[in-house]
């Protein structure tokens, strides 16, 4: 389990990535000035990763930036069908930040973005869209899965047991899921999709998933 606080780089007793980066650099050089270029391109090679998985990862919570889903959302697709899109934002984040204070807001994004990531299917991922939003990325899996998957990780959210990080403290999540079984029209036109069902879940008052059926939205409602 991540220790509270951290991001899923940062686990205890495992190196951070920086730390590591600075180590194949200076194993690199080593390598270099005895003339063993093999050895030196090799930990410069790990090196080169290591600072490009940097760059693709939020630096609160850990999960995947925007710049990583833009690259998913705008390069070339790559995932074969089907494909599912949750937009998932925290229910009433303002109120937190307002009573809690800002440091316990990030204290839930980063817990929130570990919840979220709990139990995902192999090449799914979630990424911080910006502020309070993340992105759940399900290639591979049927509606009916996509659909389990996302109601899941709001009843893990639900459930956590908040009032332990702050007395008083509870944390929801709404989510818009679209989800396509054929060729998708693109990933950009799913994501404004499951926009616009994530504000028909905070309509229909929040700690709901909201996806289309053959015929209409239907939202997943709950009671806790």
């Amino acid at each position: 389990m991540v220790a509270e606080g951290e991001g899923a780089l940062s686990r205890p007793g495992r190196p951070r990535p920086p730390d590591l980066l600075r180590l194949h650099e200076a194993i690199a050089g080593l390598f270099a000035t005895q003339g063993d270029w093999r050895r030196a391109y090799h930990h410069l090679r790990s090196a080169l990763d290591i600072a490009r998985d940097g760059s693709l990862r939020d630096a609160l919570t850990s999960s995947y930036n925007r710049r990583y889903l833009d690259e998913r959302l705008y390069g070339p697709f790559t995932d074969r069908p089907p494909l599912g899109i949750a937009l998932v934002d925290l229910d009433r984040f303002k109120r937190i930040n307002d009573t809690y204070g800002h440091l316990v807001g990030d204290r839930v994004l980063r817990r929130v973005a570990d919840l979220l990531q709990e139990e995902l299917p192999p090449e799914a991922f979630c990424a911080r869209y910006g502020g309070e939003e993340f992105v759940l990325w399900l290639p591979g899996v049927d509606a009916g899965h996509a659909i389990r998957i996302v109601d899941a990780a709001r009843a893990r959210v639900a459930r956590h047991p908040w009032s332990e990080l702050q007395p008083g403290l509870h944390v929801t999540i709404s989510a818009g899921l679209a989800h396509e079984a054929g060729a998708p029209s693109s990933p950009e036109r799913q994501l404004r999709s499951a926009d616009c069902l994530l504000y028909a879940a905070k309509r229909a008052g929040r700690n709901k998933v909201a996806y289309h059926d053959a015929e209409s939205t239907q939202l997943i409602t709950h009671s806790e």
